[in-house]
């Protein structure tokens, strides 16, 4: 059975909330896992429709959730501009190589790290939903910062992790900045 709330209050970079059902009742807790990709960003006063399962602990938790108004689940991992941007700057440096005589290193390099960074941020999400230890951020941040920043950027898009809590994603822009500044300088060294 589907149920209609509003979001009266969102942790944003803690990525949970919580709905109080229309017509009265017990809030219920929402994850951002458990919304729509499609839509606006969750945040307070979103109307959504969702289901109920309590957790573990008897607690009744949101599932299944979308904003109001839409009839079918969003299909998740589908292509964004995030997830495709990834792809693309693989692509970029391949092209790179031929086109700046870039030693073939270089691309393999950052999609080996890319597949690195993107399966550690896979184990990361499951240790999470299993209340396993976790990955430590500044681990997550060396292997962006290393070259896998693409892998990290594919991760929070198809595997919806690491994608809201807003103190990390500044870290991982600067280290995404950081990586290309230290590539163009190495490329202008080596062309000169």
């Amino acid at each position: 059975m589907r149920f209609a709330g509003r979001i009266t209050e969102w942790h944003d970079e803690k990525g949970y909330g919580f709905i109080t059902p229309n017509g009265g009742g017990d809030r219920v807790f929402v994850h951002v896992r458990a919304i729509s990709r499609a839509g606006p960003r969750p945040g307070p006063g979103l109307q959504l429709t969702y289901q109920v399962e309590r957790d573990g602990r008897g607690r009744m938790n949101a599932v299944s959730a979308r904003p109001a108004g839409r009839d079918k689940p969003a299909a998740r991992g589908g292509r964004s501009p995030k997830g495709v941007l990834a792809l693309a700057c693989l692509a970029m440096l391949v092209a790179a190589t031929a086109w700046l005589g870039m030693p073939a290193l270089v691309p393999a390099g950052y999609a080996a790290m890319s597949a690195i960074t993107f399966i550690a941020y896979a184990i990361d999400k499951r240790a999470a939903q299993a209340g396993h230890r976790r990955t430590p951020e500044s681990t997550l941040h060396l292997m962006a910062l290393a070259g896998g920043w693409p892998g990290a950027m594919a991760a929070q898009h198809w595997l919806r992790h690491k994608s809201v809590k807003a103190s990390f994603l500044v870290v991982y822009r600067t280290t995404v900045l950081l990586n290309l500044g230290a590539l163009a300088a190495w490329i202008f060294e080596h062309r000169a």
